[in-house]
C-alpha cells in the first residue's frame, strides 16, 4: 500500500475510533444515569392490601369405615355335623341326651330337696307340739316324708295284735316299719344319682371315641388328597377334638351336681332319721 493510499483512508479510521469511544461511553453512563432518576423519584405509595377472606373451616375428612369381612369357619361345629358320617352324628347326639338327663335330674332333685327340708324344719316343731300322734300327722304336709313315716309307725302299732306278726316283739315290729319307710325315702333320694355317676364317669369316654373316629376319618381323607400340608391336617384335627371338649363339658357338670346332691342328701337324711327315732320312742310309750 502506498503512502497516498494511507493518507486517504485516514479520515475514514478516525470517525470509526471515534464511533466506538462514544459507545463505550454511553454504555457506561445509561446504569448510573437510571440509579440517579430511581433514588431522585418519589415513593410510590401503595395501595392498600385487600382484606384476606375469613378461614373457613375445613370439612372433616370422612374417615374411613373399617370393614370387618365375616369369615366362616370351615371346620366348627356345624361343619362337624354337615360333614360327619353316622357314627360321629350319633356320637353327638348321645352326648347331647346325656347332658340333657344329667341337667334335668340335678334340678328336679335341688327341687326335691329344698322342699324336704323345709318340711323337715317347719313341720316337725308343729307335729311335736300335737297332744296326739295322730293330731300332728293331720298338720303334716301331704305327701311328705315325715308324714309317710308317721302314718307307717302308727299302721305298725294298731295292727299288731291278731295278726301273723303278733309273735315278733311290738318294740321290733314298730322299729322295722319305720326303718323300712326311712329306707324308702333314702331310695327315693337316691333317685336319678346313678344316672350322674353315669354321666360323669362315661361322657369323657365317649367324646374321646367321636375324637378318635374324626382323627381317623380326616387321616383318610389327607391320605386320599396327597397333601400333607398343615392346613389340611390343623384343620380336620382340630374338628376331631370338639369332640372331646363336648365330653369334658357334659361330664363336669355331672359330677359335681352328684357330689353336690350327695351332701344334701346326707343332711336332708339326718333330719328324717332324727324325727324317725324319737317316732319310734313315742310309739313305744304308748303315746297314739
Amino acid at each position: 500500500m502506498s503512502i497516498s493510499t494511507f493518507l486517504q483512508n485516514r479520515p475514514s479510521a478516525a470517525k470509526s475510533a471515534a464511533s466506538l469511544l462514544a459507545s463505550v461511553v454511553l454504555a457506561f453512563s445509561l446504569p448510573t444515569l437510571a440509579l440517579a432518576q430511581a433514588a431522585s423519584a418519589p415513593p410510590a405509595v401503595e395501595a392498600p392490601a385487600a382484606p384476606a377472606p375469613a378461614m373457613q373451616p375445613a370439612p372433616a375428612a370422612p374417615a374411613n369405615a373399617v370393614t370387618e369381612e365375616a369369615i366362616e369357619n370351615p371346620y366348627g361345629l356345624q361343619a362337624l355335623w354337615g360333614q360327619g358320617d353316622y357314627v360321629a352324628k350319633g356320637t353327638l347326639v348321645i352326648l347331647l341326651l346325656m347332658s340333657m338327663s344329667s341337667w334335668y335330674v340335678i334340678f328336679t332333685k335341688l327341687i326335691e330337696q329344698r322342699a324336704m327340708l323345709k318340711s323337715a324344719k317347719e313341720s316337725s316343731e308343729a307335729f311335736w307340739k300335737a297332744p296326739s300322734v295322730k293330731a300332728g300327722v293331720g298338720g303334716l304336709e301331704d305327701r311328705s316324708a315325715l308324714r309317710f313315716i308317721a302314718e307307717q309307725g302308727i299302721k305298725a302299732s294298731e295292727h299288731h295284735e291278731g295278726t301273723m306278726v303278733e309273735s315278733i316283739d311290738k318294740h321290733t315290729w314298730i322299729g322295722m316299719s319305720i326303718d323300712r319307710s326311712v329306707g324308702s325315702i333314702q331310695n327315693r333320694l337316691s333317685g336319678g344319682m346313678a344316672l350322674l355317676a353315669t354321666v360323669g364317669s362315661t361322657a369323657p369316654f365317649v367324646g374321646l371315641f367321636g375324637t378318635v373316629w374324626g382323627i381317623y376319618n380326616a387321616l383318610v381323607k389327607i391320605g386320599i388328597s396327597g397333601q400333607a400340608s398343615i392346613d389340611k391336617v390343623a384343620g380336620p384335627v382340630g374338628e376331631a377334638l370338639i369332640m372331646t371338649a363336648i365330653g369334658l363339658a357334659v361330664a363336669v357338670p355331672a359330677v359335681m351336681g352328684y357330689n353336690w346332691l350327695l351332701r344334701r342328701n346326707k343332711a336332708v337324711m339326718d333330719h328324717t332319721k332324727a324325727f324317725a327315732g324319737d317316732l319310734l320312742n313315742v310309739l313305744l310309750a304308748g303315746k297314739r
